[in-house]
């Protein structure tokens, strides 16, 4: 049996290409049955695939004279095999106090640290891989499985277990604990048992000592075989929407870094849609941890909310809804020049700023045509009492908006134009006092346009500046 349980290792890791180019591969090697037959195993294929092997025993200073006892059993197994033993000793609680995050992420925080340095002392010759091995076996997929399934998960949850991804092996991953225990039997292989396991103090322990068993004696006997299965192919499909998601995603990259989905967007299969939404915002903050399916949904909600409607995000990130779409990106810290971006205007010459640069002159009005240009305005010179500025706005502006002398609110003609909520504190205005003679780009005060009154006319011409290129 012990030789049908290797063939068959050795077969999954074929198929998984383990072993292609690797010149070393970090155990771990905790002292439990599915570590120790994961160590054997190696030993026997290392001459045939040519890597070396280190193994990696961390002692989390958890539970006392059973940890130390641990150790101590892989460090016998290991001389006993002739295989390099790095041993890590951490204090996790006090490390997880110090993180403020919980014992399980510490542990594989300080997990992940060890294995890491062990490999970085191993060399490997020309383009050989180092790889990490974990002994995680079909019973603990499915164990997995049915603990992500109960507390709420997608595709990526079904399938979070690999046989090789990422620089990460998994050997065992195709035995069920059942042929762990035949092998080492059979092997006479020494190994402990972590008492914890023994307990129904944790869910994953439940799981394990309750649910599990009735599934194989009461439903399928060949449960855990079924679920390895199921979750290879939910595998399948969810690297096939993360691959559809990611190219959608990429498509609707602006100039600026930023995601813009359009309305266009919505043509999309929904869970296309989900997976763009969740891969722009894993690229934007460069990390999958804390992202998850409320955020996707929170995101594309936002199609259905008024425009200047946002939401937050993990890692500083936001998505607004705005006239083109729904916006995802970094939220902009305050600017700290926006009160004093503030210019008086000169009359007959030019001022340049961080606004952008401004011509003006006077001439008299002798009924010419009126200048229809976006960013060169005619403006009826004699009705301007006070000193004019360029600046960005601030509370009380407004505009008159017809003949009869009606105003209205720079921010309620900033949504009538369009403008989005983010370029807002951007746009130049030129002003006098709190009445605004022209929205840059967009509107004029009708207070101050070209009429057969006209006697005057201050041309302005604009061009961009630090903000408006």
């Amino acid at each position: 049996m012990q030789e049908q349980i290797y063939a068959k290792v050795r077969a999954f890791a074929e198929k998984n290409r383990m072993f292609d180019q690797c010149g070393a591969v970090a155990a771990g090697v905790s002292g439990g049955g599915d570590s120790v037959t994961m160590l054997d195993i190696l030993n026997r294929l290392k001459e045939e695939y040519g890597f070396q092997i280190t193994a990696v025993h961390v002692n989390h200073g958890i539970r006392g004279a059973e940890a130390q006892r641990d150790q101590e059993a892989a460090e016998k197994l290991c001389r006993k095999m002739g295989i390099p033993c790095r041993v890590y000793c951490f204090d996790v609680p006090k490390l997880a106090a110090q993180w403020k995050t919980g014992l399980e992420e510490a542990g594989r925080t300080v997990r992940r640290q060890a294995f890491e340095e062990a490999l970085a002392g191993v060399p490997v010759s020309g383009e050989k891989k180092k790889v990490i091995a974990l002994a995680h076996n079909r019973n603990d997929l499915a164990e997995t499985m049915l603990h992500h399934l109960c507390r709420g998960t997608g595709l990526r949850g079904l399938s979070s277990m690999k046989a090789a991804e990422d620089g990460i092996i998994r050997p065992v991953l195709c035995l069920e604990r059942k042929e762990i225990n035949e092998y080492l039997r059979e092997r006479n292989l020494p190994y402990v048992t972590d008492s914890t396991n023994l307990q129904d103090e944790y869910t994953r322990n439940r799981i394990r000592h309750h649910v599990l068993p009735v599934l194989e004696s009461k439903i399928n006997e060949k449960t855990v075989a079924h679920m390895a299965e199921t979750s290879e192919l939910i595998g399948q499909a969810e690297a096939y929407f993360q691959e559809k998601g990611a190219s959608l995603a990429e498509k609707c990259r602006t100039e600026k870094g930023e995601i813009l989905f359009e309305k266009s967007f919505l043509k999309y299969p929904e869970i296309i849609r989900k997976y763009a939404v969740r891969n722009a915002v894993e690229k934007l903050a460069g990390k999958r941890k804390d992202i998850s399916l409320i955020h996707v949904r929170a995101v594309l909600e936002l199609f259905e909310l008024r425009t200047g409607a946002s939401v937050k995000l993990p890692y500083n990130l936001e998505a607004a809804k705005t006239y083109e779409g729904i916006i995802i990106r970094k939220k902009n810290p305050e600017d700290p020049d926006r009160e004093s971006r503030e210019y008086q205007l000169p009359l007959n010459g030019s001022l340049a700023c961080s606004l952008g640069n401004f011509e003006t002159k006077i001439f008299s009005w002798s009924d010419q045509k009126i200048c229809e240009k976006k960013y060169t305005k005619w403006l009826d010179y004699d009705r301007i009492k006070y000193d004019i500025s360029v600046r960005t706005r601030k509370t009380g502006d407004y505009l008159t908006v017809n003949s009869q002398g009606h105003r209205k609110k720079l921010t309620r003609c900033m949504i009538d134009e369009k403008i989005p909520r983010e370029q807002r504190d951007k746009i130049p205005l030129i002003t006098e006092g709190s009445q605004v003679l022209w929205i840059v780009g967009g509107r004029m005060n009708e207070r101050y346009k070209i009429t057969s009154e006209t006697k005057n006319v201050l041309e302005i011409k604009y061009q961009g500046g630090k903000y408006h290129e």
